[in-house]
């Protein structure tokens, strides 16, 4: 690309040569010989165009394939060098975009904009656009923190400050890409509070357990200890924590606490072992209830 910009250059300046020569033919031609003149200037322009805008597809062809190369050796590179995927998919995003500028202004200088101006425009529309997108700018100074202090990774579920909530599928400059449990996509902003459900090794389940007034606090306490010893997945340190949680308006409530590895969090929250036992055993879950005096 960069052959055919300082070929075409060089075709410019010889042509602005020849366009002076062509400039005083006709300022000292008359009648007929300055129409015909002015024709084959015309013509000569209508050339000239044809050329750039052949130029600047050929450009635009080879950059895109030169990209797409480029890409590919990067990715190779990274998966060579088993790079984290969050810094994959950064990095990937990264290049593509600012190769895909430079092509462009590759482009606009095949067709004989003076792409030293065209800098300066761009430059001046960057800071403009910088103060409207600031938001946008701040979620790829997010992105960078993400990448250096890795907060989150691919793969982890994270919940955002916004109420998204999904597992990480891609990092990108300014958003991470998020599939939420029913397997929707969103682009959620890197930047804000973010709650991290995966980055620990252990988390902690807990259940609040209603149970009618007058069961025996003792066995129900003992009957739930067997029911956590007998689940493998649950972790003996800590040690699982049961005790009497409120007086509540219609039942005495226990909090159980228990500790497990990230992993199994979902299959020991969901466990219905608690309920079939306490029905087994005779404890009896309340309702709420409404007693009526009637008055004589």
């Amino acid at each position: 690309m960069l052959l055919l910009l300082q070929a075409t250059q060089a075709a410019d300046s010889v042509q602005v040569a020849a366009d002076e020569l062509m400039k005083e033919a006709i300022a000292n031609a008359d009648g007929l010989d300055k129409l015909s003149l002015i024709t084959q200037q015309l013509i000569d322009f209508g050339i000239r165009a044809g050329e750039r805008i052949l130029i600047a597809v050929l450009v635009f062809v080879v950059g895109r394939f030169l990209i797409s190369l480029l890409n590919k050796f990067i990715r190779r590179l990274m998966d060579n060098r088993k790079v984290d995927v969050s810094i994959k998919t950064f990095v990937r995003s990264l290049v593509n975009i600012l190769l895909t500028i430079l092509l462009i202004i590759s482009v606009v200088g095949a067709l004989g904009v003076e792409t030293t101006s065209f800098a300066a425009l761009l430059a001046s529309a960057g800071v403009a656009v910088g103060m409207a997108l600031s938001g946008n700018l701040q979620n790829f100074a997010g992105g960078l923190v993400i990448l250096l202090f890795k907060p989150y990774k691919v793969g982890d579920w994270i919940e955002t400050q916004q109420g998204s909530a999904g597992t990480v599928k891609e990092i990108q400059i300014f958003h991470t890409i998020l599939t939420t449990g029913d397997n929707k996509l969103i682009g959620s902003l890197s930047s804000g509070v973010v709650i991290n459900y995966s980055h620990q090794e252990t988390r902690r389940v807990e259940w609040i357990i209603g149970i009618d007034y007058g069961e025996d606090y003792n066995k129900v306490q003992q009957i739930v200890r067997d029911i956590l010893a007998e689940d493998k997945r649950i972790l003996n340190e800590p040690a699982p924590f049961i005790a009497l949680h409120a007086l509540d308006a219609s039942s005495v409530n226990v909090v159980v606490r228990v500790w497990v590895n990230s992993g199994d969090y979902w299959g020991v929250y969901t466990n219905k072992a608690i309920y079939e036992t306490f029905n087994e055993k005779g404890i009896n879950f309340p309702f709420p209830q409404l007693t009526v005096h009637q008055g004589n």
